[in-house]
């Protein structure tokens, strides 16, 4: 598994438990509970500081203790990665056979922009079939008009709807556009590893296993699916390989959260101090 920064730690850490519990979180709490995720005191004081910088942390001092909030725009991002997360469809639905094209021709003075529109195609599901030219089999055309204004490249951007008359068939236009078999592969290995510790958790939960090892397994559970949804594009499933494993991993992933929620959630509530 990759290694969790602490300031994604902080994020998921008021996203996932802080935001329900109030919104505010006592520095010393910070501490206790990243703490145990392995992470120094010094690390968070130097994330905190960090994320304060980048606008995505806001303190304020009561009774001479610092405690900390999301802003809005950290809210906003924890609100989009939540949505991609815990509304990661289950099963596909099925194709109209029709593909959404955008294309771009932006300047090199406006590269910045440029690299922005590529990104957010990206994180939208869409893929490159060739320079300049992304495509997804969803309609993203109301995102992609709020996108380009913001960006100020409107004029810059065109958008059609077709249907692909040849020569390939669709399954091949995908794999110029996704590498379908690495993200499928990464699903087998998450499946791999979670099924066994769903079952062997499903079967000791009464047992000893204590809130803060819940509390752990469910942090790391989250930090790496949520990962999926950011290169998965979420294809129709006539265009996904007979094989494809990543329904089976979200039903994992939400059948494992949830058997560890309450105890994760009570440790947290034991370690969490608010204004």
């Amino acid at each position: 598994m990759a290694r969790l920064r602490p300031q994604s730690m902080i994020l998921t850490l008021l996203g996932d438990y802080v935001r329900h519990a109030g919104g505010c979180i006592w520095i010393g709490s910070l501490v206790r509970i990243l703490g145990c995720l392995g992470v120094s005191p010094q690390g968070v004081r130097s994330a905190v500081s960090r994320m304060k910088q980048d606008d995505l942390l806001q303190s304020q001092t009561i009774h001479g203790k610092s405690f900390y909030s999301l802003t809005p725009k950290s809210t906003k991002l924890l609100d989009e990665g939540a949505a991609r997360i815990f509304d990661f469809p289950l099963e596909r639905d099925p194709w109209d056979g029709c593909w959404h094209i955008v294309t771009y021709t932006i300047p090199e003075i406006s590269r910045d922009a440029r690299d922005e529109l590529r990104r957010e195609l990206e994180w939208m599901g869409y893929g490159m079939l060739t320079l300049a030219l992304w495509i997804s089999p969803y309609d993203h055309r109301s995102e992609i008009e709020t996108l380009a204004d913001s960006l100020g490249v409107r004029s810059c951007i065109e958008m059609f709807t077709a249907r692909h008359d040849g020569f390939a068939d669709p399954k091949t236009i995908v794999a110029r556009c996704w590498n379908l078999q690495a993200i499928n592969a990464r699903y087998e290995t998450f499946i791999e590893k979670y099924q066994p510790l769903y079952e062997q958790d499903l079967i000791a939960r009464n047992n000893s296993i204590s809130p803060s090892d819940y509390f752990v397994r469910r942090f790391n559970l989250i930090h790496e699916f949520r990962r999926f949804p950011f290169f998965d594009p979420n294809l129709p499933i006539d265009l996904l390989p007979a094989d494809w494993h990543g329904t089976e991993a979200a039903i994992l992933f939400h059948q494992y959260h949830g058997l560890l929620a309450d105890q994760a959630t009570a440790y947290f509530q034991s370690e969490f101090v608010g204004p």
